[in-house]
Parts: structure tokens; sequence; C-alpha cells
């Protein structure tokens, strides 16, 4: 590996320029092959279930082989390889590239994250034994491959479609898109991750999240009933507190006027949106919280798992002219906050102890907590939910103002174990 670092990425973002947005991941893979004389050089995508990879490829008709496996869109092919335990799944949690000896030669899984979100990993085929220096330049160019992914995204839906491992009704789509870009985000303060298990016919919920300067927003919201109907409803809420939130307004302020947006909006007569909105002001650590007819959030601290005491609101817009009243709750290094919806607590999901089940993930970064939690649901509901279960993560450091300790996107002190053998 003797280019230069410089030069070799000087070479991969040109390569990613003069592509089409859909060849943007092949021709930097190809260009990278060539850069470190490797065999092969792959990428796999996170697939949307939370549970596989995705290998894409463009293979036209007439050169596939016969019985040839994956999902196609025209001469598109989505392949998926599940989670197994096993080393593609190890480098993604553990955050730290695999290096496995075969036949052919040296296979390097590099994860492809970006703020602990991860996008994906990048598969080499070396031959011979990469020592540390080159894994270290593998991992910084698979933090680049991600920032190449998140751009060129915006412009295709290949992407998008090669990540739905099941096909999306219109309420699932309208639902996506009110969803973040990225489900997990890290800073020095804390580290924030949410997930969103859908029902068969789609519940209403949402989670959100913005960053400021000294300002985290957040809000995790349940709109009544199912289908396109939910969806849209959901859609007034979300859309109201975005608005009022990118004005500056304050948590209380973001209530009530959603309040009278989803009471004066909604298709359908009283419906309703439950809520928890949040500010945590990074600096001090205070956590600033309104409850509009959720469920309460639970603060773990040590062993102690407790809901945390706020005031009692209406939910959003079933009462025009309520008014609304916040909480706050002081966070101490450690802490870990967990909001969740009706569907990780009612009908077949009572059957689930939610506070053993944190306990069991306690270890876990965020990002495996809310996959396992809601792994831990489908275990007790089987795998088509009555409602949507969602749940969002915050583990707070008390850290603001430090820089991150990072390694190709992530913050590996923070990072979740491997899985036992």
């Amino acid at each position: 590996m003797e280019v230069s670092e410089t030069s070799m990425m000087a070479t991969l973002l040109g390569a990613v320029e003069d592509a089409a947005p859909v060849d943007a991941v092949e021709s930097i893979t190809r260009e990278l092959a060539k850069a470190l004389e490797v065999v092969s050089a792959s990428f796999l995508i996170a697939d949307l279930s939370g549970r596989a990879l995705v290998r894409l490829a463009y293979v036209p008709r007439d050169e596939a082989a016969p019985g040839e496996a994956g999902r196609r869109r025209g001469d598109e092919v989505a392949t998926v390889l599940p989670f197994d335990g096993g080393p593609a799944e190890q480098a993604l949690r553990t955050q730290t590239p695999q290096v496995l000896a075969g036949e052919e030669g040296w296979t390097v899984l590099a994860p492809v994250t970006e703020r602990g979100e991860v996008i994906g990993l990048l598969e080499l085929l070396l031959p011979s034994e990469p020592d540390e220096r080159a894994l270290a330049e593998i991992g910084r160019i698979a933090h680049l491959l991600g920032f190449v992914v998140i751009a060129n995204r915006r412009h295709t839906d290949l992407f998008e479609w090669g990540q739905r491992t099941t096909p999306f009704n219109l309420a699932a789509e309208i639902q996506r898109r009110l969803l973040p870009a990225a489900f997990t985000c890290e800073a020095g303060a804390f580290t924030l991750s949410g997930w969103l298990e859908p029902a068969a016919s789609i519940g209403g919920d949402t989670f959100d999240y913005a960053l400021a300067r000294d300002t985290l927003h957040f809000s995790v919201t349940d709109a009544m009933g199912h289908g396109v109907a939910s969806a849209l409803t959901a859609t007034l809420g979300v859309g109201s507190l975005r608005n009022t939130r990118r004005k500056g307004q304050g948590i209380v302020e973001q209530a009530e006027t959603a309040n009278a947006a989803v009471a004066e909006h909604a298709a359908v007569g009283s419906t309703f949106v439950t809520a928890v909105l949040g500010r945590i002001d990074l600096s001090s650590g205070v956590c600033t919280l309104v409850n509009a007819g959720h469920l309460p959030p639970l603060l773990v601290r040590g062993d102690e798992i407790e809901p945390l005491r706020l005031p009692r609101n209406f939910p959003l817009g079933m009462l025009a002219e309520a008014t609304f009243t916040a909480g706050e709750v002081q966070l101490e290094a450690g802490d870990r906050l967990v909001i969740v919806t009706d569907g990780m607590r009612e009908r077949a999901a009572a059957r689930m102890d939610l506070h053993a089940e944190l306990r069991k993930v306690a270890g876990l970064h965020p990002r495996e907590a809310t996959r396992a939690l809601a792994d831990a649901v489908l275990r007790v509901t089987g795998p088509v939910l009555a409602d949507d279960a969602t749940l969002l993560i915050i583990d707070w450091y008390d850290e603001h103002g430090r820089l991150r300790r990072t390694s190709a996107g992530a913050d590996q002190a923070r990072a979740s174990a491997p899985m036992p053998d």
C-alpha cells in the first residue's frame, strides 16, 4: 500500500463525482481495488430491518447465472445476508475491522459508520495479511465510503430499494419519511439511538431528534389509529413540532402549536397524538420534558429503573385549547433515558418484562440495545405486531465540549462488546 493517503482520497472522490449516483459506490470500490492492489472490494449496505446486510449488484439478465438468488429490479440485484453472529455482525457490533484468513487470501470486513450510525460494511479480499497501518487506512476509507453513500442516496432510490427486504405500503412510506435520516447519533455528551418496529397496518409511531450547539431536542410520538389515516395524523404532529423547533421555540410552545395543528387539520375527527417531547441542556444535563398523554419515560440509573414523574397533559389534538406543563430531571453521568410507545407495553407485548430486558442490555451501545429490545418484543408477540413498537434510548455522559475519540466514524470506547461464542 504505497499510494499516499491524500492522493488516494483525491482519486476516490474524483471517481465518485465523475460517476452517476447509482454507480458511485461501485466506482469507489473499483478505484479502491486498484489503489490498494486488492483482489476485490465490495460494499454491503445495512438492511432496514436492522438484522441483515444487503449486497447490491448490477447484473444484466443475460449475464445472470442460472438460479441466481436475490431480489431484482430490472438489472439491479439485492441479495440479503442475515446476521448470524458471525464476523460481519461482530464487525458492526464492536465497530472493529475483522480479518479472516482463507484459501484465496485475507478478507477484511470494515464497518462503514458515521457518528455511530451503521451504514454498511466494506469487504476487501487482500493477497496478504494486512498490518495495523493498512487496517487503519482501510478504516479511514470505509469512513469516507459512508459519506459517499449519504451524499449519493439523495439522488437515487437504489439504496432505499435495496434496503427494503419487505415492500412498503402507502402508510409505511409516509411513516418512513417522518423518521430522522440517521437513527443513531454520537456526540461528546451523549449517544442516542431510536428504533421503530412497524405493525402490519402501521400504527402512526415516530421518533425524532435534532442537535443544536448546546441543546439536544428529541421526541417520540404515537398517532391514534392505524394505516394511512394514522400516518397522516402523525405527519401533522411531526411537521408542526419540527416547524416550531426550527423557529427556536421551546418544547411547551412546540406542544401547544402541535396540539392546535392536530385539532384543526386532522382529517379524522376526535383523533390525537400522544407524545413525549424533550430538551437536554448539554452544558448542565438538565432535561426538560413534556408528557402529552404518553407512557412516562424511564430513567435507568445504576441498577434502578424508575418512571419519571412528570406533569400530566392531554394528548396533542384532544382539546384544541389545552395548555401544557413541562417537568425537569437532572441527568447524571452514566444515566440512560428510555422512551417507548405502547406497542412495547400493551396487548401481547405486556408479557415482556421490560425492566428485566433493560437490565440485560445495560452494557450495550444504544444502537444494539434498541434492536435487542425490539427482538425481545417480537419473541413474545410473534412476527406480526398489532401496534408499532418504538423506542428511543439516550445515554448521558456529561462531557459536553469534549471532542469524541473516534476511529472510522465511531467512538470505540462506547461500542458494544463482542457477542459471546
